[in-house]
């Protein structure tokens, strides 16, 4: 059996990673210097996290069973999670070894052929960043777009390590090779930042505004159409699929076949109407008596 694209461009990075890996470490031992240290550092982590996110990537295609009735979606909030974590990790031993070298000073060698190496992993993590980014919007991934975003920020902490070592050799100062390994830290702080601060709010099911408004207004179109309306709205982000939940009113009259003809019809047609892959489970009800039964219904917005 093949694999997915997906799993293709996870493989892709992992390969990538280790290549990057070994280009740095070469840079380093070559140069001495702190900001190619941190850069380093910072893809040893890439290489563990990468390796996690391709298995969470293989949990995330498999179907629901007796102990995940919803499927194994969430796994890409907890990916993303544990590579935010390994990043913020990443930046703090890049702040203590940054400012280690300022304080007792460095000496480098080398540097033409360091310059070299660094230079080749930028021009390699900025294709693949663009191209895991591009891939996992594509099948909506976060797993996929998280390392991409990482892979991007390897590339912006290699930018930031070749900058110290150019500003060096104009100038002649020491002291940029541990100011840019600082910079280079404060930029991969905010982006472990944003994968953590993602992540909390995927297992934390908080809501999408752009998805509620989407779903509202989908939901308020069809059900006019068939003098149908709805309430008590909800829906948690399971990674690829969304599940929504909603309560739909009908005329007292009306049999359970027809009601449940038409809110059949009415999820059809909002499911097809989003960009996103959408789980729609709804609760029927008839407008004649639904205060009487739910008096205390705090869903009725």
């Amino acid at each position: 059996m093949f694999a997915s694209t997906p799993q293709i461009a996870m493989r892709v990075s992992l390969i990538a990673g280790f290549v990057m890996l070994v280009l740095k470490v070469g840079a380093y031992v070559l140069t001495g210097s702190s900001g190619i240290l941190g850069d380093a550092a910072e893809s040893v982590v890439h290489v563990a996290v990468v390796m996690f996110a391709s298995y969470s990537l293989s949990l995330v295609g498999k179907p629901a069973d007796d102990d995940h009735r919803y499927g194994h979606g969430k796994v890409e909030f907890f990916s993303a999670g544990v590579e935010g974590g390994l990043i913020i990790v990443a930046a703090v031993f890049i702040i203590y070894q940054s400012i280690t070298n300022w304080v007792n000073g460095v000496t480098l060698g080398n540097l033409g052929n360091g310059v070299i190496l660094i230079a080749l992993t930028i021009i390699i993590n900025g294709g693949l960043g663009t191209y895991l980014i591009w891939q996992g919007k594509k099948s909506m991934s976060l797993i996929l777009v998280s390392n991409g975003h990482h892979v991007l920020t390897d590339a912006w902490t290699s930018l930031g390590a070749l900058i110290g070592l150019g500003l060096m050799t104009l100038t002649g100062w020491s002291g940029w090779d541990p100011i840019c390994g600082l910079l280079m830290a404060g930029n991969i702080l905010v982006s472990g930042y944003g994968l953590v601060q993602r992540s909390v709010q995927g297992l934390m099911d908080v809501a999408d505004p752009a998805l509620n408004r989407s779903l509202d207004e989908a939901l308020a179109r069809e059900t006019a159409k068939r003098d149908v309306s709805f309430h008590a709205l909800r829906h948690r982000d399971a990674g690829s699929i969304h599940w929504v939940d909603v309560h739909f009113l009908f005329r007292g009259d009306i049999s359970l076949r027809e009601a449940h003809r038409l809110a059949t019809a009415i999820e059809r047609d909002v499911c097809t109407s989003l960009d996103k892959q959408v789980v729609i489970t709804s609760h029927l009800e008839c407008e004649d008596d639904h205060d009487e039964l739910h008096p205390d219904d705090s869903l009725k917005a």
